[in-house]
């Protein structure tokens, strides 16, 4: 697939995500060095080849919404899994990214 290289650029910024942060899909597209493959950050992902070792649970929306098809067990299992690390929740349900953000690339 053409997209190997990238996908494997993206598992590898995912994975230096640090606990108890959080980083977006467009953040880890640029980081990856396509700034316009957002989607496909989210493609590699669902992919994940290494769960446990590739957080995916620690990549959200630019708004700081949870992914509502994570491919793990779904938008509980994320929220739960993040909020294990401390990660911090707004009201609303979103990550509060002024507080949690992995501040790479940002």
């Amino acid at each position: 697939m053409a997209d190997n290289g990238f996908f494997e650029q993206v598992y590898q910024m995912v994975e230096q995500i640090p606990r108890g942060r959080v980083a977006t899909y467009g953040q880890i597209a640029r980081l990856a060095g396509s700034p316009r493959r957002a989607r496909y950050v989210g493609f590699a992902l669902h992919r994940n080849p290494r769960p446990g070792v590739i957080p995916c649970h620690r990549v959200v929306f630019a708004d700081g919404s949870l992914a509502r098809g994570f491919a793990f067990g779904g938008e509980g299992v994320q929220r739960a899994m993040l909020e294990q690390e401390g990660v911090a929740f707004r009201e609303d349900g979103r990550v509060d990214l002024a507080r949690a953000r992995w501040e790479a690339g940002v």
